[in-house]
């Protein structure tokens, strides 16, 4: 069975869908998961981040305050080059591994692979079929402006740091409209498993 790139934009749906396809019983595999066990206290990337950084933009117990590293990323380009640097290659490392130990277990599972920055990073190519959850651009600032606190232009300028939702939705096999009600997508989803499982 094929292992299957799941994306969209930031605050487009995507936890939404995962969670559904987990209650399903269906594995996935989650960069943005990962991608915080990789920046825990202690681990290399962790230490390579305060280094670049600095301690500033650590929490009083160590951790990693998201909110002002990513403040100090979205403001400039190079920085939120090389903070990806830092994490994407151990994500995606960590990533194949997991879907190989699956693939080990059983050949023939269906796998979804949940990557924000699918196209952008070019592991589009190394899926079998990939799946959008696509929810325009004012609705993606509204939800990060609900959901992360943020300012209108902090929460555009988020949007924007990726490709364009329109642009994602042309390059992939499968597009999910999250816009509407809750039951709306689960059905969505269901259509697409259903042409997955051949």
């Amino acid at each position: 069975m094929p292992v299957i790139g799941l994306t969209g934009g930031v605050a487009s749906g995507k936890t939404l869908v995962t969670d559904y396809l987990e209650r399903k019983g269906i594995p996935v595999i989650d960069a943005d998961r990962i991608a915080r066990e990789v920046v825990r206290a202690g681990e290399p990337a962790y230490r390579e981040i305060i280094r670049a950084f600095g301690p500033e933009i650590l929490e009083r117990d160590g951790a990693l305050n998201r909110k002002k590293l990513g403040a100090l990323v979205f403001d400039s380009p190079d920085k939120r080059k090389r903070l990806e640097a830092m994490i994407h290659p151990r994500v995606y490392e960590t990533a194949w591994q997991e879907i190989r130990r699956i693939q080990a277990l059983d050949p023939g599972a269906l796998i979804i692979f949940s990557v924000p920055l699918l196209f952008e990073t070019g592991h589009d190519k190394e899926v079998d079929k990939t799946v959008l959850v696509y929810a325009d651009e004012p609705t993606q600032v509204r939800r990060l402006m609900q959901r992360n606190g943020l300012t209108e232009p902090e929460a555009r300028k988020r949007v924007s740091a990726q490709m364009s939702i329109e642009a994602k939705s042309k390059a992939s096999d499968y597009v999910i409209r999250n816009m509407g009600t809750v039951e709306e997508t689960y059905r969505q989803v269901d259509a697409i498993l259903s042409e997955l499982r051949f």
